[in-house]
């Protein structure tokens, strides 16, 4: 079984370092004003993001408005509402942040670069598969806000005009200015996709540090037990295999999908976006104490779906050779 080959081993444990180093360093946050690099490098994520898209592999799957309706409903209503089913059993103390964790890991749009590599290796729909990690991303921007308004008065501090004039001037304009120049320079961003990959991740890196950092510092987690993580986590599993199986019976028997539309719809419904986690955490809630509670359920679902995908996307290659 090939999972070592997958290259996002490397960044995972660089977020784990990222945690030890805010743990041992936490004033360092500040010291090197990290918060004011990751505002700008979510600016230039995003405008890279629009700059590498591409219309035509968007258009060539736009057809299979089944497989696209499945995986859209999957990622923004699937998920929001399986966790607020969950709601009346983390709603005490911690637990309530906890829960607010989880709800902002359902309203999070699907991953793309994984996704669309993982179809690939399954021998899925691949246009399928980049037309909805693409527009996942783009409808994110403006639903995963949306649905957290239903319960950022949980968190406390966040001003909705703030939030939102920070969604436009870091996401927004950026997406919008590297759209614009997509046609002009988009085969630049094409040739240079490892390197917009790795400033991606190390952004995100930053942001782990950051909000580690400030939770460190005001010892945030001294009220937390390691049962409380060994819950979340045990959650963050049952809601993964959960989709999945729900995604999975509803493609092959309430919609008759072949096999590469099945794969893709099992693998681009049951993902979400670490890019996207990391930045709304850091626009939503990076003026608050609790930003590294709510990244939390977001990595851990972001190791998981990786490592579970990656053997699901082996033995799914295999059955076509």
């Amino acid at each position: 079984m090939k999972i070592r080959n997958i290259k996002f081993n490397g960044f995972i444990v660089s977020l784990l370092c990222a945690i030890i180093i805010a743990y041992i360093v936490p004033e360092g946050s500040e010291l090197l004003h990290v918060h004011d690099i990751t505002n700008i490098g979510i600016g230039l994520i995003f405008f890279f993001y629009g700059l590498k898209l591409s219309f035509k592999e968007v258009k060539q799957g736009l057809s299979n408005y089944k497989l696209h309706i499945l995986v859209q409903c999957s990622t923004f209503l699937l998920f929001p509402f399986l966790v607020l089913l969950a709601k009346p059993f983390l709603v005490e103390g911690v637990g309530s942040m906890l829960w607010v964790g989880l709800f902002f890991l359902a309203v999070l749009p699907s991953s793309v670069s994984s996704s669309v590599v993982m179809v690939s290796l399954a021998k899925g729909n691949v246009p399928g598969a980049i037309f909805n990690a693409t527009i996942s991303g783009l409808i994110g921007v403006v639903v995963t806000p949306l649905w957290l308004g239903l319960v950022v008065q949980e968190v406390g501090n966040v001003s909705f005009i703030d939030v939102f004039v920070k969604l436009l001037i870091q996401i927004i304009i950026p997406i919008t200015l590297g759209l614009l120049l997509n046609k002009k320079y988009g085969h630049i961003a094409e040739r240079r996709k490892g390197w917009i990959s790795n400033f991606d991740k190390t952004i995100i890196v930053l942001i782990v540090y950051s909000s580690f950092s400030h939770s460190f510092l005001i010892n945030l987690f001294e009220e937390m037990k390691w049962s409380h993580f060994v819950w979340l986590y045990i959650a963050v599993l049952v809601l993964f295999f959960l989709v999945m199986f729900i995604v999975n019976v509803v493609s092959k028997k309430l919609l008759k999908f072949n096999r590469e539309d099945n794969i893709t719809a099992l693998f681009c419904g049951s993902k979400k976006s670490l890019v996207h986690g990391s930045v709304m955490v850091n626009v939503m809630f990076g003026a608050t104490p609790q930003g590294s509670l709510f990244i939390i359920p977001v990595m851990l679902y972001h190791i998981s779906q990786i490592l579970i995908i990656a053997v699901m996307a082996e033995r799914k290659a295999k059955e076509v050779q």
